[in-house]
């Protein structure tokens, strides 16, 4: 795998996920919802960014009371090219217990707007995993509403945080889930 990765230095994270496979435009689109209640519509389309693809949510916590955590598992291949009979064999061994294992190339970005655009002002801090193997495991994960474990290479310089902001990961994926209350 280290041949496919860009020269750089990454943290090694191995972490338990509970996926949800997130449609575009959907009721858990964090582009259609989260990112709008700060940032606004796209000012030329008067329109959420378009994701272009499914994706997973996983999990959210506060920062601190100015900036809010978001993770997402993307996907390689669309979920609809996942073949069922395999996707239905990882339900299986996922409900009978065993612990399955995807593994991903993860980014940082820390984000914030530079004006009080939307209702919900907070920097965001958005995990991004890019799925490079398990997909099937992750659908399966997500339809059956089974934990799954990430081993992940999260880069230290390839996002948009400082490298100060990326060893704080760790720690902040340790804390309870907590959801942000959305902005009325």
């Amino acid at each position: 795998m280290g041949s496919a990765l860009p020269l750089g230095d990454y943290v090694p994270i191995l972490l338990d996920l509970q996926p949800r496979l997130v449609m575009p435009a959907q009721a858990e689109d964090y582009f259609a919802h989260e990112q709008v209640d700060t940032w606004g519509l796209e000012s030329f389309w008067g329109l959420p960014v378009y994701p272009q693809t499914p994706y997973y949510r996983t999990f959210e916590t506060a920062v601190d009371s100015e900036a809010h955590l978001y993770e997402f598992v993307v996907p390689m291949v669309p979920p609809s090219w996942n073949e069922r009979t395999r996707v239905q064999e990882f339900e299986g061994l996922l409900e009978a217990g065993s612990k399955a294992t995807s593994v991903a190339v993860s980014i940082l970005d820390v984000c914030q707007p530079a004006t009080d655009l939307g209702p919900d002002y907070h920097a965001h801090w958005a995990l991004t995993h890019f799925l490079i193997d398990g997909h099937h495991k992750m659908e399966a994960a997500a339809s059956s509403g089974r934990s799954i474990r990430l081993l992940t290479l999260l880069s230290v310089r390839d996002g948009l945080a400082s490298p100060e902001q990326v060893a704080q990961i760790p720690e902040l994926r340790s804390r309870p889930a907590v959801a942000r209350d959305r902005a009325p």
